[in-house]
Formats: C-alpha cells, structure tokens, sequence
C-alpha cells in the first residue's frame, strides 16, 4: 500500500495516477497533528489495514495532477541516518560503524524548494537514500529479527553542506552539515513493506537536471539493513514512525545549484523531485566526485 498525505495533510492512498482520500476511516486515532496520526496508525496497522484497502479498491480516486502531495512523515520523532555505510570501491573496507541524527525539522515535501543557507560552505551536495520506516520499538533487536519492525520504505534525499566556517576554521560535524530547514525532502509516499520483497537489493538513481548522478544499488551496504537496524537499536531505541536511513553511495555525489531540479528514486516508491534555491547563487564545477577523481587521475 502506498500511504501519501495531500493538500492540508489529508491522508489518502496512492493508486495509479490518483490517490483516494482515506482520512474519514482513520479519524479516530487520537492525535493532535499529521505526524501523530501517520505513527498512530502504524502503531495500529493491523487494525485499520482491511479496511483502508477496501476503501482503496471502492472509492473514487483524486488525479495527483490535482493535488499537493506532503512529506509522508512530516516531522518524525527521530531521523537517524547511517553514515559512509557502502563499499565504494573493490579495494576499499568497511568503515567503522558511525550515523548521526537529522533534524525532524528539515523534513521538506515532495515538489517544495529546497534552499541552500547563506552560511559559508564549500559544496552543497544531494546524497540519494533508501529510507526505513519503523513499525514498532526495536531495542536491541538481533538482525535475524530486523524485518519484523520495519513498517515500510520512502525516498529521502540527505542534503548535505559541506565545510561550514566555524570562526576561522571549516568544519564537517554532522549537525551544522545537515540538518539546515528543507534539507531533507522525502516521499512522494510511503510504501509498506509487503510490496518491497527484497530492499537490499534496491536500485537508487537521482538527476539533476535530467542528468543521471547517482545509480547505485543497496547490495553495495557495508553492513545490510538489518545488521545496521541491530547496530543502532542497541545503542538508542527505534519507535514506530521513527527514520532509519540507509546511508548512499558517495561516488555520485556532486553539488547543487541555483535553479537545479533534482529527482530520485529507489526502485518502486515513486519519483521524488525537488528544486533547489541560492539567494547568493553560488557556483561549483559541473562534476561528481567520481569524475573529480578520474580527473585527477588523468592529470
């Protein structure tokens, strides 16, 4: 099922080329915003599933031509998002386990901006992610048993500033570095889990400027999704709703722009697109990083 909040965060679900207002069954999970009740009704799934597929099935749809989508989790409890986690190259080796915690607030919605701060940074840069989305608490869970928390998948996009000025020094700490407003556009849905079989073996592609960046697949994981999951869930408890990102594939990335459109997708949640704005229009070379390093090489 493909779960999407629309217009003034009406939940509906996705179907082909509409979706079907479904806030009507669901309006009595207690919750005081779209984010209380997106994780009132994972927590509750079981309960409310049957009969949001009927109403899927049965009731007329809406065109998404004709509405706004939302992020589909517009302000999670915690975004924790896994760090250099891909073997990049043959000769390269795991890294040391390591991840960081994004501002719930730089959620930002399918086909909104995403603006570049006028703080000093030497590259803004779009790393392309595979998503996880946490059906109920995981503590200290073994990787076997993984999957059994897991609700289902959303494209996120981990804008990233890099080399922020701090006094006189550049820095790359992570919460200067990513957690700026809008920088992290997510959807344009939610898929559950039972339509993802295998999410280790995923492709994730993002353009910019109908240019492909990044094309990289999640079998390229250090450590998989779930000894990942067991990794974080034995340092912090993971709740439903809660972002688990999977970390990307960092030969692809390159810089963004003033004016640029930039699009991902992992392979059956959809196509994210965003736009980018910088008041000060800052430049850089054309160029991703594993073509800086083939230049490098020939030169």
């Amino acid at each position: 099922m493909k779960l999407a909040y629309f217009n003034d965060f009406t939940l509906g679900i996705v179907k082909g080329d509409g979706v079907v207002d479904v806030s009507g069954i669901v309006r009595d999970i207690p919750h005081l915003g779209p984010h209380d009740l997106i994780t009132g009704l994972i927590e509750r799934w079981e309960q409310y599933r049957e009969r949001l597929e009927k109403a899927a099935d049965s009731s007329r749809s809406i065109p998404l031509g004709q509405v706004r989508l939302r992020a589909p989790l517009p302000r999670p409890g915690k975004m924790l998002c896994m760090a250099r986690n891909f073997i990049e190259s043959p000769d390269e080796e795991a890294q040391p386990l390591n991840a960081f915690l994004k501002s719930p607030n730089a959620v930002s919605d399918p086909g909104s901006t995403v603006v570049l701060p006028t703080a000093s940074a030497t590259i803004f840069e779009h790393e392309a992610e595979l998503a996880v989305v946490i059906g109920k608490r995981a503590s200290h869970i073994k990787a076997a048993d993984a999957y059994d928390h897991v609700f289902g998948y959303v494209n996120f996009m981990d804008v990233s500033a890099r080399g922020l000025a701090v006094g006189n020094l550049a820095t790359d700490t992570f919460f200067p570095g990513k957690s700026w407003h809008t920088f992290a556009p997510m959807g344009p849905y939610l898929v559950t889990a039972d339509e993802v079989p295998d999410p280790q073996h995923l492709q994730v592609k993002l353009w910019v400027n109908d240019e492909l960046r990044q094309d990289y697949s999640m079998t390229g994981m250090a450590r998989t999704i779930a000894e990942s999951l067991e990794w974080a869930s034995g340092i912090t408890p993971l709740d439903p709703g809660d972002i688990f990102s999977c970390g990307t594939n960092h030969r692809g990335l390159g810089p963004l722009q003033d004016g640029d459109v930039v699009e991902m997708e992992a392979a059956g949640l959809g196509r994210l697109r965003v736009d980018v704005k910088d008041a000060l229009r800052r430049e850089w070379p054309r160029l991703t990083r594993a073509q800086k390093e083939a230049q490098g090489a020939k030169g």
